[in-house]
């Protein structure tokens, strides 16, 4: 092979090189170790959460923004604090509806090159290098989860929410799926999961599937005050005290 023929790996292909020395391998334990303390830190007194997922990509002129800056407004008037991913689009309007009506915001947000940024809705945000690590705060401090319409990231995150409630790896926490027509394919796809058998039909149960935010809100609202009672703390955070 010519040295013109040789493929020179970029900075994107770093990780094929194979296993690193054991030194680097470490100081890269250590800064992830670094990242959850930083989260534990700034998010141990947000009270607890409902967390919305959902894509960066709607602007505030469009349904989805709309609806779930009502889901900001009604998770506040709950007594929760509103928990998303702190960037624009659906984040920002779950995290606008609580701000603007009183509740608390809280973001978890991630650094990337592009499209994700701060949106000015949030009374605590805390910014991440990994996405493991987000991922894991998002659900850390969060009672129910609401995923409304997004791309690859929002079915990252439903998948492994829904998967870490099926295996109960985390409590039996409430997890909305909004917008039926939306996800008309992926409620197919689930729903062949089921008929073939790659997952419980019972599994079917661990997701209320909803166009209604009435019916939505409902469904968590019952969760919560059969297990649960909220109380209100100071400067509005909120501690939830088990039954």
């Amino acid at each position: 092979m010519s040295e013109t023929d040789r493929i020179i790996p970029s900075k994107e292909h770093i990780f094929l090189d194979g296993p690193k020395s054991r030194g680097y391998e470490l100081g890269f334990a250590y800064r992830v170790f670094k990242q959850f303390i930083k989260g534990f830190r700034n998010l141990h007194f947000v009270g607890p959460c409902i967390t919305v997922f959902g894509s960066a990509r709607f602007n505030e002129d469009h349904p989805y923004y709309q609806e779930a800056r009502e889901f900001g407004k009604r998770i506040a008037a709950l007594g929760f604090t509103t928990m998303t991913g702190g960037g624009p689009g659906i984040m920002e309007a779950a995290n606008r509806g609580a701000y603007e009506s009183g509740g608390a915001s809280v973001g978890c947000n991630i650094q990337l090159p592009f499209e994700q940024k701060e949106n000015p809705y949030l009374h605590k945000s805390v910014t991440f290098e990994h996405f493991f690590v987000r991922k894991v705060l998002l659900i850390k401090y969060s009672y129910a989860f609401i995923i409304m319409p997004g791309g690859f990231g929002t079915m990252d995150e439903f998948f492994e929410t829904l998967t870490l409630v099926q295996t109960k790896t985390v409590t039996q926490f409430p997890i909305v799926l909004f917008g039926k027509e939306y996800y008309r394919e992926l409620i197919e796809t689930i729903e062949d999961m089921a008929e073939k058998g790659t997952i419980s039909k019972e599994d079917m149960n661990l997701v209320l599937i909803t166009d209604d935010m009435d019916e939505a809100m409902a469904h968590i609202r019952h969760y919560i005050t059969t297990n649960y009672k909220v109380k209100p703390r100071k400067r509005n955070w909120w501690l939830l005290e088990k039954r």
